[in-house]
């Protein structure tokens, strides 16, 4: 598999009814936990203050990772993502022993 570093914006159209948004973000939580247990989800976090997300996320390629991973998002219909392709860095402190 692959990393990908993706910034995700959640934006909800003011006209879905609060019950719908809190239903979809519980199942939201369950859906990530499950990414992170295959292992598709690697890592997770929120800039201070900001309501998006910035995150390690792992598939084959971009396409898989928009279809089979992002796009099983609860929320993915509201979201908006930079998706940046990594490579390994040949100074990466956490691949050496």
């Amino acid at each position: 598999m692959k990393d990908f570093l993706v910034e995700i914006t959640t934006d909800v159209p003011q006209d879905v009814p609060a019950e719908e948004v809190d239903r979809r973000r519980a199942a939201e939580t369950v859906r990530a936990r499950e990414l992170a247990a295959t292992g598709r989800l690697f890592r997770l976090w929120r800039p201070v203050g900001e309501k998006r997300s910035i995150g390690i996320w792992r598939a084959a390629d971009e396409a898989e990772l928009r279809t089979d991973v992002l796009g099983t998002l609860p929320l993915w219909p509201w979201m908006t993502a930079v998706v940046t392709p990594l490579e390994p860095h040949p100074n990466d402190p956490g691949t050496h022993t």
